[in-house]
């Protein structure tokens, strides 16, 4: 379940009362008169089921409440309630297919914003993975990918071709271009120090490198576990199942690829360097396309069900 709380002009109270009404799946409709100070107006509480939620949210801006008021949206993690066990059974489809694309759109936003934070941890990621590629260490390695932020971006393209919102798209394409080569260029600066102090030496990257030498060989494998993990993490962000991002961010090589071209340009290595760039390149690709074409069938299988459901009810 969802819980909305709304701000409202008194003038459309009545009208966003009318619209939570008719909207099947909504349940503990609350009107408090006169309670909202910043800005003025009322408040409207309701619960609504998570598959019906898209709906509610898109009447409640075509009646302007986002400009003129306010609408706030929580997850409802637990509800004893019997009217709310009734109202997700009334509401369409289930809930985990369900897709809130103005959440999407804020999280992917707010995940795809180029800042400090942002570069620190790609940056920090990038060099973890450069530590791994030396030594030839996997675990540093799932460290590294773990760490990396990267999918943010990665979702936040996806979301705006789906949804056309260039804006979104342009600024998730400066945090991915501008994120990784600021990441590279510290990395190549970090396996310099590294390289001076005795910790790093090109023999090591040149050496043999059973559990890290992937990461500068791609092949189809690569693309075809970029487009899995890519269909997997947008689910994982579509039905609220977080936990599944860990997994997708241990099975792509991005991190690690950039990582391994920053240390092998250190050295002068422009094999491992083009190597290990076609390797990033081709796990975005993959990623971007799996999410793209994964909100799409998903767009397109919710507004069939609607679409059903719409016309079943007006022939009842």
């Amino acid at each position: 379940m969802l819980h909305l709380r709304l701000i409202t002009p008194a003038e459309r109270t009545d009208e966003v009362v009318r619209l939570i009404e008719g909207t099947v799946g909504t349940t503990h409709l609350c009107v408090l008169p006169g309670a909202a100070r910043d800005p003025a107006g009322d408040v409207v509480l309701c619960d609504v089921a998570r598959e019906a939620g898209d709906d509610l949210l898109n009447g409640l801006r075509r009646l302007g409440l986002d400009t003129t008021g306010s609408i706030a949206v929580e997850n409802v993690d637990l509800s004893l309630s019997r009217r709310a066990a009734e109202a997700e059974k009334e509401a369409p489809g289930e809930s985990a297919d369900a897709v809130l694309w103005e959440h999407l759109t804020d999280a992917t936003h707010e995940e795809s914003t180029l800042s400090v934070t942002y570069l620190a941890f790609l940056t920090l990621a990038t060099m973890i993975a450069a530590c791994g590629v030396v030594l030839d260490n996997a675990v540093l390695i799932v460290g590294a990918m773990a760490v990396g932020p990267e999918f943010g971006p990665l979702a936040g393209i996806s979301t705006a071709v789906v949804q056309r919102r260039p804006r979104l798209a342009a600024r998730s394409l400066l945090a991915l271009l501008v994120g990784f080569a600021v990441a590279m260029a510290l990395t190549v600066g970090f396996s310099l120090f590294m390289d001076a102090v005795g910790l790093f030496t090109e023999e090591k990257l040149e050496g043999e490198r059973p559990q890290t030498g992937f990461v500068y060989a791609p092949d189809w494998f690569s693309f075809v576990v970029a487009v899995l993990a890519g269909a997997a993490g947008t689910l994982s962000l579509t039905s609220a199942k977080s936990g599944a991002l860990v997994g997708v961010a241990i099975s792509v090589t991005t991190v690690p690829a950039a990582a391994n071209a920053a240390v092998a340009l250190s050295y002068g290595d422009t094999v491992q360097t083009w190597g290990s760039s076609e390797q990033l390149l081709l796990n975005l690709l993959g990623i971007t396309l799996a999410g793209t074409l994964t909100l799409l069938t998903q767009k397109a299988l919710w507004s069939r069900q609607h679409a059903r459901l719409r016309k079943r009810a007006s022939a009842g």
